[in-house]
């Protein structure tokens, strides 16, 4: 029983931290978007290309940070809470 119960904790982590890393599409497609648009703007008012870079720049990395929290939640999952969640359960049941 005690089997069981360390591999649906261990399957489950496996399982956030997958669920996690699928955030990591999200910066993908934002980022792609910014960097086409930023460049049909560039392509229109050539005079912007400052501001505009800067401003997409910006952007990119506020959308960059979702894909960094994911990776960090992802990673602990994996490596942190499996030994935490076992260590609780192992004391709940008193072994």
């Amino acid at each position: 029983m005690l089997e069981l119960a360390i591999g649906i904790i261990l399957g489950c982590c496996a399982l956030g931290a997958g669920f996690a890393m699928i955030a990591g599409i999200g910066p993908g497609i934002g980022e792609g978007n910014a960097v086409a648009k930023a460049c049909e703007a560039i392509g229109r008012q050539p005079e912007s290309k400052g501001a505009v870079t800067s401003t997409m720049l910006m952007g990119c990395v506020i959308a960059e940070t979702t894909g960094i929290y994911a990776l960090v939640i992802a990673i602990l999952l994996i490596f942190v809470a499996p030994n935490m969640l076992v260590d609780i359960l192992l004391t709940a049941i008193g072994g």
